[in-house]
């Protein structure tokens, strides 16, 4: 390798990695995989070591689930270091996966994805309730959790997802660059889910919101 090429800046990750494979699809559907990926976007590079820290795994499965993850492109090992103290970091800033396939292996494996990654929000929610006591009151104040129920066209939707997208997309640069970062910023994490309810029977619409549902916005 060249001194120039040592003296290269980073390389800036990819904004998203495309997950179509099912092998890959159920390899990232493993809690600690995940985590570790959340992790190398907040926080790396790192070594497995570091790792072993963060997550109270060992060192041992910690290196196991970062070649893993590298197997299947969502992690990469950066310059520096040698063997287990060699510093890994992510591919890109998410992963996305396809909600429809023809492909019953590809669907089911989503599937699957979808409802691991479920499970974590809702951890990663209920931790933040338990917790929310520890945060400066403008914190507290500023946190919400709700939902709302609107009559939407599938098209609709879709597009309500990419207005989001955009409304979203001028904050991503802070990840990378804390000269960008204002001060008293802290890490956010904003969970979003939208999705059709289950039909009704014609003419009982005033039944049509699902009984487990808050109905609208807190």
């Amino acid at each position: 390798m060249s001194n120039s090429q040592k003296d290269e800046p980073p390389r800036a990750p990819a904004r998203t990695t495309q997950l179509t494979d099912p092998h890959a699809l159920r390899a990232y559907a493993h809690p600690t995989r995940m985590r570790l990926v959340g992790l190398l976007r907040t926080e790396g590079p790192f070594t497995a070591t570091r790792a072993a820290e963060l997550t109270g795994e060992s060192v041992a499965s910690c290196s196991y689930h970062l070649r893993m993850l590298a197997k299947y492109g969502l992690v990469e090992v950066a310059p520096g270091g040698q063997g287990r103290e060699k510093p890994w970091r992510a591919t890109a800033r998410f992963t996305q996966w396809p909600n429809y396939s023809e492909d019953p292996a590809v669907a089911e494996a989503s599937r699957a994805l979808e409802t691991a990654v479920a499970e974590r929000y809702f951890e990663l929610i209920t931790r933040a309730i338990e917790e929310r006591h520890d945060l400066p009151r403008e914190w507290q104040e500023a946190e919400h959790i709700g939902d709302q129920v609107l009559y939407l066209t599938a098209e609709e939707l879709a597009d309500l997802g990419e207005k989001l997208d955009r409304l979203l997309r001028p904050y991503e640069d802070r990840q990378g660059d804390p000269a960008a970062r204002p001060q008293g910023v802290r890490l956010v994490q904003i969970v979003r889910a939208a999705f059709p309810l289950p039909q009704r029977p014609a003419g009982n619409e005033e039944t049509s919101i699902a009984p487990d549902s808050t109905g609208g916005p807190r």
